[in-house]
């Protein structure tokens, strides 16, 4: 297989989980004043905007047919 048709596969997989699976994100926060330390961690679940997966999907789409009819004379 070459190389352009693996990448455009890979790159709609990853189009199409984006669209499912979210991004955890942590963040700490904390203070310290004398000798007393408070903290604060939250996290959170994002997923990646709808734009982006499909920019995904239809580049990956196009790199996996140029990449599968490339070199057929």
């Amino acid at each position: 297989m070459k190389a352009l048709f693996v990448i455009g596969i890979v790159l709609v997989v990853l189009g199409v989980l984006s669209l499912f699976v979210p991004i955890p994100q942590n963040e700490k926060h904390g203070m310290e004043a004398g000798g007393v330390k408070m903290s604060v961690q939250t996290r959170t679940d994002e997923k990646v905007p709808p734009l982006i997966s499909a920019a995904l999907i239809v580049g990956g789409a196009v790199m996996a047919v140029a990449g599968s009819r490339g070199g057929k004379a």
